[in-house]
């Protein structure tokens, strides 16, 4: 394995974690919504659940979604009733005031897990670009590598997300305008859920 390869690997990841999708809405709205701790908690819960689908992808689960469809079928069947899920805790919640009672780090850091966790393309995504970047036959310490690499880099633009989202200007606009953001965020969210429910697509 050569650094340009791992390089290229990291322009990949950044590229897919940037774009828009249930991870990147639920990581803007929570450092947004709950604070630069919760933002990182969320981040880093996300990053943790991405580097294991890439570990699982190493160790050939694609292989298991490529000849059991069902499994990858439920997966998202799964994911999609989650993200409905959290979708209607936002709408519900929208005009209320924030609760913080509630231990925000801690929930904030299970629900980034969740999240990629029941995201069973997060693992075709490591798979896909682990064969077109990667050589065959990589050692365990380069494998070791790979996956500590991808944690690393999630922590870091989630945590660079959190900074830039929880500002007291960005802050002060959305408590400004709470209950339009939740429900804007809320009907995205679902809408990303219905579509995994939904939208069977090809066979991975």
């Amino acid at each position: 394995m050569a650094w340009e390869q791992l390089a290229a690997f990291n322009i990949a990841l950044l590229v897919a974690i940037a774009s828009p999708g249930p991870a990147l809405l639920m990581a803007m709205y929570t450092a947004v919504s709950r604070g630069r701790t919760a933002g990182i908690a969320a981040g880093t819960g996300l990053g943790l659940m991405a580097a294991t689908w890439t570990l699982m992808a190493l160790l050939g689960l694609a292989v298991i979604f490529r000849f059991f469809p069902m499994v990858y079928i439920g997966a998202k069947v799964l994911g999609g009733a989650y993200l409905l899920y959290l979708a209607y805790r936002m709408w519900k919640n929208a005009s209320n005031p924030i609760d913080g009672r509630i231990p925000p780090a801690r929930h904030a850091f299970r629900q980034g897990y969740l999240v990629n966790l029941l995201n069973p393309k997060s693992a075709l995504f490591a798979a896909a670009v682990l064969v077109a970047v990667f050589p065959a036959g990589l050692s365990v310490a380069e494998s070791f590598v790979i996956v500590i690499n991808h944690f690393l880099v999630e922590v870091a633009f989630y945590t660079t997300l959190a900074f830039c989202m929880s500002t007291q200007v960005v802050s002060k606009r959305y408590l400004q305008a709470k209950a339009y953001i939740d429900r804007g965020a809320s009907f995205i969210l679902g809408a990303l859920g219905l579509r995994l429910v939904l939208v069977r697509g090809e066979t991975p």
